[in-house]
C-alpha cells in the first residue's frame, strides 16, 4: 500500500497526490504503464506490471497493436488489468531522452493518459515517473513537466470524472525530486490563486 507524501485539493474537490509505493498495488480505477510504442512489456515498470498482472495484459496489448498500429505519445492504449487490483492499465509511451522534442512528448503522454481515463469515465488514476527509468529522462525536468501537464489537463477539462490523480513513486530519491517540483509548481499556483493554499498538505 502506498503512503501519501503530498496532497493538494484542486477545483471541484479533485485530489492531486504524490505517494511512495508500488504502482502495481494501487487500488485505483487505472494505473499508467510507462510503455514502448509496440507494447512489449519487458522491463522496468512495464515488466513489473506484466509479472503481477499476468499475460492477459500482454495478449491484449498485442491485439491493440495489431488493430491500431504502434502507440503514439499523445494517444495511449489501454487494456484490462489482469490480476492487478485496478480495472485498467493505460499504456503511455514516454520519450527516450535525446530523441528530440522530449518535453512536448512527455507532456503529451501524461495528458493523453488522463484523456483516456476521462473517456472511460474513471474516477481515479495512478501514474509513475514516466520516462525517468531506462528512457533516461532527467527526473527533475520530468517532475516539472508531469506535474504541470496534470494541472493543465484538469484545469482545461472540468467535465472530467477524475477525482484523484496520484503520482506513485517507487523510491525516496524520486519522491524528493518531485517534492521539490511540487514546491515550485503547486505552491506557485497557490500564490496565483488557482490552488487553495489551505488545502496543500505535507506528510512525512
Amino acid at each position: 500500500m502506498s503512503v501519501v507524501i503530498l496532497e493538494s485539493t484542486l477545483a471541484k474537490g479533485r485530489q492531486l497526490q504524490i505517494a511512495l509505493g508500488d504502482l502495481t498495488e494501487e487500488s485505483v480505477d487505472a494505473i499508467v504503464n510507462a510503455a514502448n510504442s509496440h507494447l512489449q512489456h519487458g522491463g522496468g515498470v512495464a515488466g513489473a506490471i506484466l509479472r503481477k498482472g499476468g499475460m492477459r495484459i500482454q495478449d491484449e496489448s498485442n491485439t491493440w497493436v495489431r488493430e491500431h498500429g504502434p502507440v503514439s505519445h499523445a494517444q495511449p492504449a489501454y487494456t484490462s488489468a489482469g490480476k492487478l487490483p485496478c480495472f485498467y492499465v493505460i499504456h503511455a509511451v514516454g520519450p527516450v531522452w535525446g530523441e528530440g522534442d522530449e518535453d512536448l512528448k512527455l507532456a503529451a503522454a501524461v495528458s493523453g493518459s488522463l484523456s483516456v481515463a476521462s473517456r472511460l469515465g474513471l474516477n481515479s488514476i495512478a501514474l509513475p515517473a514516466i520516462s525517468t527509468g531506462i528512457f533516461g529522462f532527467p527526473k527533475d525536468r520530468a517532475a516539472r513537466i508531469i506535474l504541470t501537464a496534470i494541472l493543465d489537463y484538469l484545469q482545461s477539462n472540468p467535465e472530467s470524472n477524475l477525482k484523484l490523480v496520484r503520482l506513485t513513486l517507487f523510491d525516496h530519491d524520486t519522491v524528493e525530486v518531485f517534492r521539490s517540483a511540487w514546491v515550485e509548481i503547486i505552491k506557485g499556483r497557490a500564490d496565483a490563486g488557482s490552488v487553495h493554499p489551505a488545502d496543500i498538505l505535507e506528510g512525512n
